[in-house]
């Protein structure tokens, strides 16, 4: 079931008719025009989400420990994440050891930015090694000239 979307101004003019659509739903898209968007969720939806990327780490991380099971992911993922292909194996086991980590992070910790960032770094790689000019020009030798110490961002 799609879900549904109402504005703002509605769920503050009419909040006992959003949280009978919630009711329904269990999920509700509230937009705003002065900032980002909302989703307002039962209790009940949202610890089942919960659930769900618990048991979802749980599993990648139980099939890792096998060789089988690391074999099955590393075949499997390609199919998630189309860019895999252009890793190595190395690069591939890390990706995986990354991405696993990553999702217990989101599980238990209720930390999403780590799983966010893991994706979009490695599809960053993936995208340069992609570009063999652009994987030249990136792994060349610089000179050996020293700029001096680099700051922490």
């Amino acid at each position: 079931m799609p879900t549904p979307t109402v504005a703002f101004s509605e769920l503050s003019k009419n909040s006992k008719r959003v949280a009978e659509t919630l009711d329904r739903t269990q999920r509700v898209h509230i937009t705003r025009r002065d900032g980002e968007d909302l989703y307002l969720t039962t209790a009940r939806h949202d610890q089942q989400r919960e659930e769900t990327a618990d048991i979802t780490a749980r599993l990648l991380a139980a099939l890792v420990r096998s060789d089988a099971g690391e074999r099955a992911i590393l075949r499997a993922l390609p199919s998630v994440f189309p860019w895999m292909r252009h890793l190595s194996a190395d690069e591939s086991k890390e990706f995986v050891a990354e991405l696993i980590d990553a999702t217990y992070d989101a599980a238990q910790l209720d930390v999403h930015a780590n799983l966010h960032r893991v994706v979009v770094e490695w599809r960053a790689t993936a995208r340069i090694l992609a570009d063999p000019g652009l994987t030249a020009q990136l792994t060349r030798r610089l000179p050996d000239e020293d700029h001096g110490e680099v700051t922490a961002p």
